[in-house]
């Protein structure tokens, strides 16, 4: 036997150079048209830390294979921290060797962003051009970048519980180039909007459904618990609702609750990532549809993301 010389480390700046949403939101459509396997994640709630651990694998035959490690601390932004750390072990699909350790948090942002311009693309008015960011944190900064990828998006608000941080966010937008500025009123920015995104740890809705004006999308990226919930129920009834994957039905508080109340039913979905990007479920059918993505993040995302790094490690 040869010895293997073990995985190569990949950082966050050369993760960050190779997954530009135009080529990261291609590629995330032709995994989703491929697919691959993807059992259920572990998920652990460490309640004395107050904090979740995730184990997320999934494989593509023997094309590529991979693992990623997630931990979640809600609370981190107290210490100045980001509140989610992981790290993405990609191996080899027809041997198993291990191949990279890769920055983690740069592979979920960005396909976590990529993955709602994605639905986006498919659920947003062709002409969407206003952009409402809800939060502040590391995944609501790359908002504006992944939807301009695919909507001519010519203004951003940004909201935050705490305006410091839209401020901090709009500004930074602002020196990367984006129409962007800070909102206090998120009411008047959500009858505004073309597209509204949400990337929170709220356990309570911040958005309601009776603000949504007609032809609004809507994307839901932050509530991954049932305990968690980013809209309220009028906004589940009134829209036509499109997850990432199953996973949403048994994850996400935004849908597990309205379902419990028994105002919205599983066979109410219009579709997921899978039936859109194979053209087995409509988009927008028509510019005044109220739309709605809800996302907890699937590992065939991941997969997808980690084998577009390990495609240019040589460049």
């Amino acid at each position: 036997m040869t010895d293997h010389p073990g995985p190569i480390v990949i950082d966050l700046p050369s993760a960050r150079r190779s997954l530009a949403f135009p080529r990261l939101i291609a590629a995330l459509r032709a995994a989703f048209i491929a697919g691959a396997t993807v059992p259920l994640r572990h998920r652990h709630i460490l309640e004395d830390a107050n904090g979740t651990l995730l184990l997320m694998p999934a494989w593509r035959g023997a094309t590529a294979m991979g693992v990623k490690i997630v931990t979640v601390y809600p609370d981190n932004g107290k210490r100045g921290l980001n509140s989610v750390f992981s790290t993405y072990l990609l191996c080899d699909g027809e041997t198993g060797q291990h191949l990279a350790l890769i920055d983690g948090n740069e592979i979920t942002g960005r396909r976590t962003a990529a993955a709602s311009a994605l639905a986006g693309d498919h659920l947003a008015r062709a002409d969407a051009a206003s952009l409402l960011i809800v939060g502040a944190g590391h995944i609501a900064g790359m908002m504006a970048d992944a939807y301009a990828a695919v909507r001519p998006i010519r203004a951003v608000k940004v909201w935050n519980r705490r305006p410091e941080g839209a401020r901090a966010l709009a500004a930074r937008l602002c020196a990367a180039g984006h129409a962007a500025e800070a909102v206090e009123d998120l009411e008047a920015a959500v009858r505004a909007a073309d597209i509204v995104t949400c990337a929170t740890l709220a356990t309570e809705p911040l958005v309601r459904g009776d603000w949504l004006r007609p032809g609004t999308h809507l994307d839901l990226i932050g509530g991954y618990r049932p305990d968690m919930r980013e809209t309220d129920d009028a906004a589940i009834a009134r829209a036509r609702v499109f997850i990432d994957t199953d996973a949403a039905l048994a994850e996400a508080g935004d849908l597990t609750q309205p379902i419990a109340a028994g105002v919205f039913t599983r066979d109410s979905i219009a579709g997921s990532l899978f039936t859109l990007c194979r053209g087995e479920a409509p988009g927008r059918q028509n510019a005044d549809q109220i739309t709605l993505f809800k996302s907890v993040g699937s590992a065939i995302e991941d997969l997808a993301a980690a084998a577009l790094v390990w495609s240019d490690r040589s460049a």
